[in-house]
């Protein structure tokens, strides 16, 4: 059992998060939608935080992240447990993505002892239609709400 910790501590053997979208192609402003799974390890974990960060991704090296948001999530991850978590995000009005312009959805499991469980889900936005537009503010309001 001791080892089991230690190996868990390091990464081996941990929980894991993955987050599985509907779909992988969206517009700006549109509702992303999809499932997080966290997968118990060997061990039962203590579960810190849950985060999801939007990033843009400027040639393969600048990378931002444009909005954070933090999920609930269960205190404590079992070893035969799956957590199942709905996931929501509404984009906010973003540039298309190109070949030296990409978005992905970085999501961190973050636990109380160990090292940090990640999963990274790519997404293509399309080139902006006209719309009577909701301002990235009010956009980012929905995105707290719906958590």
């Amino acid at each position: 059992m001791l080892l089991r910790k230690y190996m868990s501590k390091i990464g081996i053997g941990s929980a894991t998060v993955d987050l599985v979208l509907d779909k992988e192609t969206y517009s700006p402003g549109e509702k992303v939608t999809g499932t997080l799974y966290i997968k118990g390890g060997t061990i039962p974990q203590k579960i810190k935080q849950l985060q999801c960060d939007l990033m843009k991704i400027n040639n393969q090296a600048d990378q931002q992240s444009i909005a954070s948001i933090t999920l609930f999530a269960p205190d404590i991850i079992d070893p035969a447990d799956c957590a199942k978590i709905p996931f929501e995000f509404v984009l906010p009005n973003l540039p298309a993505t190109t070949d030296s312009l990409t978005y992905r959805f970085k999501t961190t499991l973050v636990f109380e002892e160990g090292i940090d469980s990640l999963d990274h889900d790519t997404i293509q936005i399309l080139k902006n239609k006209p719309s009577g537009g909701e301002n990235d503010e009010k956009i980012m309001e929905k995105n707290s709400v719906h958590l």
